[in-house]
């Protein structure tokens, strides 16, 4: 556990929880700090927030992208394992 974080290493933990798409389970191990703790912080920094507007919509783009990004891995994977069921029933 980190004891007497710096405020850049919670809005870092903050940033990575809310855009990373991660759990906040698996962020707050990552970070070494406890679920609570994390949750705390993103509770605060929801009510004091003193990010300009551009940042954070640039860090919704990248959270919306990621997603993308990753169930467009997830149909590949689908497809991959399509057309291996089907080759192998075509023989």
């Amino acid at each position: 556990m980190v004891s007497n974080p710096t405020p850049e290493f919670r809005a870092e933990a903050v940033r990575v929880a809310l855009t990373s798409g991660l759990p906040r389970k698996q962020v707050a191990a990552d970070f070494g700090v406890g679920f609570s703790t994390l949750s705390r912080w993103i509770q605060q920094d929801r009510r004091n927030p003193e990010k300009p507007s551009a940042q954070s919509d640039l860090e919704r783009e990248v959270a919306e992208l990621r997603k993308e990004n990753r169930m467009l891995r997830e149909e590949r994977e689908v497809l991959k394992k399509a057309t291996q069921f089907f080759a192998e029933r075509s023989k």
